[in-house]
């Protein structure tokens, strides 16, 4: 079938005319009676073939504050999304965009580049969703810092201010200048280096980011033991499996076929030494989710973490997923939404039939820490978040038709806000209910020891 070709003049038009199905004050809405299911139970099934000792530490995690229980409960807003109204225009969507899941990593030229960086529930789908999670993200933070109503607005404001903005500007771009386009520390200290604030945790950012290398790795995670390095055993949160090699050597065929050939001849110059279990996050706790050490030339580590790849909440749960393999659902839209990515990033199916995706641990990664922020602070960093997630929209969407339908002023923006107050409300009813089942034993915080390798991988 031939693609219709417009100019985006055009595209823009259509994308403002699909008001009329869809008014901008439509995503004000938020109608808890649209639920037909318990969201403790749509909780309880995501942990299907999780490690069962860690799911303990999956609710521990969630449990202190409403904010965290938003963070590990994606799937629940994913539910409630579906129900919500949309324009009808696709992107690649990142599934789970709240504002800890963008940080600052090292692009394959070394430079440091601040953009989304989870893809775990990445999938095609409507582009309101991403930004209505993310502007509930950021009510639920400022709530947790102790912000008025008034700054808790303020900042789910600016995130969509800025996603509307930025996508305007997006639109008059050429394809080829939004696919090369990226976020550099410079890009972020040009715009918001009048807040001293914010330049002075910008300048720290970027010498953390630093120290933040295999390299520097290695003395923290591993001892030596009969002249190899081992990966330290840290129980419940860093620990070896025994008579399960995640490292066999069909896995790591697998994974070497699907990188690129030169990378994949770096990667044969180094050895996989040791391997281990590795919490991380806090909705993926409970995934398979590794630790694996490579070595090269006696003193050369690469740590790279290998994690489970699931079903994306996004895509619907009833038939067939529309991926083979999610291990490569998670790569895709990984290198479709990033300005650049991991050169290490890869997939593969383990023997007994569980999809992981692979990539470099802790490669100049930083995340905000938001405990310090002040609510200006918040505010700027919303700005920075919106800005990344219209560049990520914007690559694998339409840009000139959601300008188009955002339009020049602040309706659909408001729309948002309204609906992140409302939504945020009820993450907080949740979490009371969440609450209640982990004071009555239904839901458990304790990890047991023997459930801890009670699982295939």
């Amino acid at each position: 079938m031939e693609h219709e070709i417009l100019t985006p003049e055009e595209r823009f038009l259509k994308g403002k005319a699909l008001r009329e199905k869809c008014s901008r004050n439509k995503h004000s809405e938020w109608n808890p009676s649209l639920r037909t299911w318990d969201p403790i139970t749509i909780l309880e099934n995501s942990n299907i073939d999780r490690i069962p000792g860690l799911v303990s530490i999956r609710y521990q995690r969630m449990s202190q504050s409403p904010f965290t229980f938003f963070r590990g409960s994606a799937i629940i807003h994913a539910r409630d999304l579906a129900n919500s109204p949309v324009s009808g225009i696709t992107v690649q969507a990142c599934g789970d965009c709240h504002l800890l899941n963008f940080g600052g990593f090292a692009t394959p030229e070394r430079s440091l580049a601040f953009d989304i960086n989870d893809f775990d529930e990445t999938f095609p789908g409507p582009w309101e969703w991403d930004i209505k999670r993310l502007a509930v993200s950021f009510v639920l933070a400022a709530r947790d810092l102790g912000f008025s109503k008034n700054e808790s607005e303020d900042a789910a404001r600016q995130a969509v201010l800025s996603y509307r903005t930025k996508m305007s500007e997006f639109s008059k771009k050429s394809l080829l200048e939004r696919w090369y386009e990226k976020i550099t520390i410079e890009n972020l200290i040009e715009a918001f280096g009048k807040n001293e604030g914010v330049l002075a945790r910008l300048r720290k950012a970027e010498k953390r980011a630093a120290s933040r290398t295999s390299e520097k790795l290695f003395p923290k995670l591993t001892n030596l033991q009969k002249e190899k390095p081992k990966i330290k055993d840290e129980p419940p949160l860093l620990y070896h499996l025994k008579n399960k090699e995640l490292e066999s050597r069909k896995n790591l065929e697998g994974y070497k076929k699907s990188l690129q050939q030169d990378r994949r001849l770096l990667l044969e110059r180094y050895e996989l030494v040791d391997s281990a279990i590795k919490v991380v996050g806090i909705g993926s706790v409970g995934s398979r989710c590794f630790v694996a050490l490579f070595y090269a030339n006696g003193s050369e580590p690469l740590f790279l973490q290998i994690k489970e790849a699931r079903r994306s909440i996004l895509e619907n749960p009833e038939g067939k997923s529309i991926y083979e393999h999610q291990g490569f659902r998670v790569v895709n839209g990984q290198r479709l939404m990033q300005a650049a990515s991991d050169i290490f990033l890869g997939w593969f199916q383990s023997e007994s039939g569980h999809d992981y995706y692979v990539r470099q641990l802790h490669d100049m990664k930083i995340a905000p820490h938001i405990e310090s922020f002040k609510a200006s602070d918040l505010v700027d960093y919303a700005s920075m978040c919106g800005w990344a997630l219209a560049r990520a929209h914007s690559k694998t969407g339409d840009a000139a038709m959601i300008s188009g339908y955002l339009g020049s002023k602040d309706k659909f923006d408001e729309a948002v806000v309204k609906y992140a107050l409302s939504y945020a409300d009820q993450v907080e009813s949740d979490f009371k209910l969440f609450k209640k089942a982990i004071q009555a034993n239904t839901l458990k915080i304790k990890p047991k020891k023997e459930e801890l390798l009670d699982f295939d991988i």
